[in-house]
């Protein structure tokens, strides 16, 4: 047991997905676990996914580690995979998102039954078959090995732009038509992901990709209003080191933190290596007994101080760089000028999840 680990609460992760399939009625959930489960690692507990019929990863490799914990029901891998992929795909039974033309004619040369979603491309410009090309692509996999199970899509701007994104929708309703004309096997059509399925109904969607809304964190500003989700980690430490610093001493490398008074500064053993940002350099703060703690001096890779000065607190007290009341990963991405996403997906290995 390190000090500095995350702890990852599954009864809130269960009731956040129950307030989900609440929320989108009889959709299938095919809850995204990819970046280790959003850097909860949520993806390494088979008694909390199995309870799914089908899980989305964004990579192959992600669907072979879950192979291997003993999930045996669907996988799909929701990016264009490339073809030093095609041996596990085909070795694992991983279900794959397709929308490449060149890789579409190799999964078809190896002669093997795999099941495919078709990406259509509506405006996100990543990946995706755009609808003028449908037509032919569908024509290459109609009566090939393929079978085709599945067709969705990415939104783009479901956060941010509604225009957009039912223009988006539009364009996906003329390819599902197409699709849906073409093959008698489709399983699953869905655009929505954490956004999209909180703020978008297409009309056509049997299922939805939930994300970040799974573990309780804000994919836009005032989602709590549309779905009452709750965080499902904390990042936590603790002092491991107190010193007294006269004034005018410098803190860390490069002496970018000057004491402007007598301090109690405490060292913290979680730094860059493990997900703690370097921007947090004299920047930010986290919660030492309830109370507010400026980050000083440069972070370094395995470690950070704080100034306690003002804070009773010992060697062995808690300190927590969210807990989602005091300081939520929001204002830790923020003081980053990035996204919560970033910041709980980089979270590294070398921290361990504590799940309860």
């Amino acid at each position: 047991m390190r000090a500095s680990h995350m702890v990852v609460d599954l009864n809130k992760f269960n009731n956040n997905i129950n307030k989900i399939k609440k929320y989108v009625g009889n959709k299938t959930l095919i809850p995204v676990i990819k970046a280790n489960g959003y850097g909860t690692y949520i993806n390494t507990r088979l008694d909390v996914i199995d309870k799914f019929d089908i899980v989305a990863v964004a990579i192959v490799k992600e669907a072979v580690e879950l192979r291997n914990i003993g999930y045996y029901k669907e996988i799909l891998v929701i990016n264009q995979p490339c073809s030093l992929d095609i041996e596990d795909i085909i070795k694992y039974d991983i279900t794959i998102g397709v929308s490449d033309l060149e890789f579409i004619k190799k999964i078809i040369d190896t002669k093997e039954k795999i099941k495919v979603h078709l990406e259509i491309e509506t405006g996100m410009n990543r990946t995706g078959i755009k609808v003028k090309d449908l037509e032919s692509i569908i024509k290459l996999i109609k009566n090939s090995n393929l079978i085709v199970e599945g067709v969705y899509t990415h939104l783009s701007s479901a956060d941010s732009d509604e225009e957009y994104t039912l223009k988006q929708l539009d364009t996906f309703k003329d390819g599902v038509a197409l699709v849906r004309d073409n093959f008698s096997t489709i399983k699953y059509i869905h655009s929505g992901a954490s956004n999209g399925l909180l703020k978008y109904d297409d009309g056509i969607s049997n299922a939805c990709r939930p994300g970040l809304v799974m573990y309780g964190y804000e994919t836009f500003d005032n989602m709590y209003s549309f779905i009452d989700v709750e965080p499902i980690a904390t990042l936590k430490s603790m002092i491991t080191f107190l010193k007294e610093v006269d004034i005018d001493e410098s803190i860390s490398y490069s002496r970018r933190f000057i004491t402007k008074r007598k301090s109690k500064i405490a060292t913290i053993p979680i730094g860059y290596a493990d997900g703690i940002r370097r921007s947090l350099t004299n920047n930010g703060y986290v919660i030492v007994n309830n109370k507010k703690a400026p980050i000083v001096g440069t972070v370094c890779m395995d470690s950070f101080m704080i100034d306690v000065t003002d804070i009773e607190c010992k060697v062995g007290d808690e300190v927590y760089i969210w807990d989602n009341q005091n300081i939520t990963l929001d204002e830790v991405a923020k003081e980053c000028n990035t996204i919560n996403y970033e910041i709980l997906c980089t979270i590294s290995n070398r921290v361990p999840r504590i799940f309860k």
